[in-house]
């Protein structure tokens, strides 16, 4: 609907639109000092005049949106809709993703705190590498230059602006991500995150000296990860004899290599020990640092046992937050190695996931062979399966990431 407004020089769209494009139209907005009303007019008049066939943009769960339009653009774009076979809700997405490919945010915008990913849950065989790993990839990957605006469309829906520099650490004692990723674990008595954690003041390489690239045309030399230590396994009883601040342990052997990067991502061990502990604390939200940057991403599975382990986690984080008085934010759930096939036990509990609100659910990721393949064949999913499902999933947990 539309309505004039006062003045009579612009009319009041009301319509509806996903949550993470408006959030991303407010933060761009913001970034480039221009009224949110003004970007979108200039989207929905740049969706107008483009010729090419558009990519169709996923707009449930699309929540109410309301702005202003110069007189006379609101009926012109409903009459394009109308030609074009789609509805108000989707081209008015189109146009807002539109003008995010076609303004950039500027190179002075990038945040003063590298963000923390912990990816977590005490429940083991739930996905945590999986995602862990391909949240890591998502943030990291850049395209190819695009020729079309439907291309272009294409690169602003999979938060294909200019890839991060990220880096997976792979927290877990059973070293999964490393194999994973065909890269052995560093061996005992050699340098690693654990000697950094435990015995600093004896090491004398530098833990980004440790980090390996890992390779990919998309990733573009911007994905690094630090192996996991075989003697990880030690971890939580030395800290339990550490004389410093055991839940700092984490956050005092990364600080150092921060500066670094975009983003840290944490592939945390299936526990709720004091290694857990300095990861929880590691995610917390930082003095002057933005609510929603950093926190826990909790892969969860659609049945019972899940819900039992996330119950855990939570008064785990709970506890801490108290104790140390600081803010462990949920950044939010996905829901891993979904089947509606198997029955109400999974399409109920994914319907009880999606109905906590918060922490939102960020992805359903289908159980397909993909993830299984790019395994064997120890290749980063979205490098060896690009275009599957459950890449395009691990692309929208990206974007709810980045739009933060």
């Amino acid at each position: 609907m539309s309505s004039p407004n006062p003045g009579g020089e612009r009319e009041k769209l009301i319509s509806k639109l996903p949550a993470h494009l408006q959030q991303a139209l407010k933060v761009r907005a913001a970034q480039l000092q221009t009224d949110m009303q003004d970007a979108v007019a200039a989207g929905i008049q740049a969706w107008r005049s483009c010729t090419d066939q558009l990519p169709t943009v996923n707009t449930a769960g699309a929540a109410s949106f309301g702005t202003f339009l110069p007189e006379g653009l609101y009926d012109a774009f409903k009459e394009d809709c109308r030609d074009r076979g789609v509805s108000y809700i989707q081209g008015l997405a189109q146009s807002v993703a539109l003008w995010l490919v076609e303004h950039p945010a500027g190179l002075d915008v990038r945040p003063r705190h590298t963000r923390r990913i912990i990816v977590c849950n005490q429940k083991g065989g739930v996905g945590k590498t999986a995602v862990s790993a391909g949240l890591a990839e998502a943030l990291a990957e850049a395209f190819p230059e695009v020729t079309s605006d439907a291309e272009a469309l294409e690169k602003a829906l999979d938060a294909a602006a200019e890839g991060l520099n990220v880096l997976l650490v792979d927290y877990d004692a059973q070293g999964h991500l490393s194999h994973q990723l065909g890269l052995k674990a560093i061996p005992a008595g050699e340098e690693s995150l654990i000697t950094h954690m435990l015995h600093r003041e004896q090491t004398r390489q530098s833990l980004l000296d440790l980090t390996v690239v890992i390779e990919g045309d998309r990733f573009g030399g911007r994905l690094r990860i630090l192996p996991a230590a075989f003697d990880a396994f030690l971890l939580d009883s030395g800290l339990t004899m550490f004389r410093g601040p055991r839940h700092a342990a984490l956050e005092r052997a990364l600080a150092p290599i921060e500066e670094h990067f975009d983003v840290i991502v944490i592939d945390s061990p299936p526990s709720l020990g004091l290694a857990m502990d300095a990861a929880l604390y590691y995610g917390r939200q930082r003095d002057d640092e933005r609510p929603g940057r950093s926190g826990l991403l909790i892969p969860v599975e659609a049945e019972d046992t899940s819900a039992q382990a996330y119950g855990m986690l939570i008064q785990q984080t709970d506890s801490l937050a108290r104790d140390y008085d600081i803010v462990i934010e949920q950044i939010g759930l996905v829901v891993n190695k979904y089947d509606s096939r198997r029955g109400y036990i999974a399409t109920s509990s994914l319907g009880k996931w999606n109905s906590l609100g918060t922490p939102p659910v960020l992805a359903v990721v289908p159980d397909l062979k993909e993830q299984r393949e790019a395994v064997r064949k120890q290749r980063p999913l979205l490098d060896y399966a690009p275009d599957c499902d459950q890449s395009h999933q691990m692309r929208k947990i990206a974007r709810a990431v980045k739009s933060a």
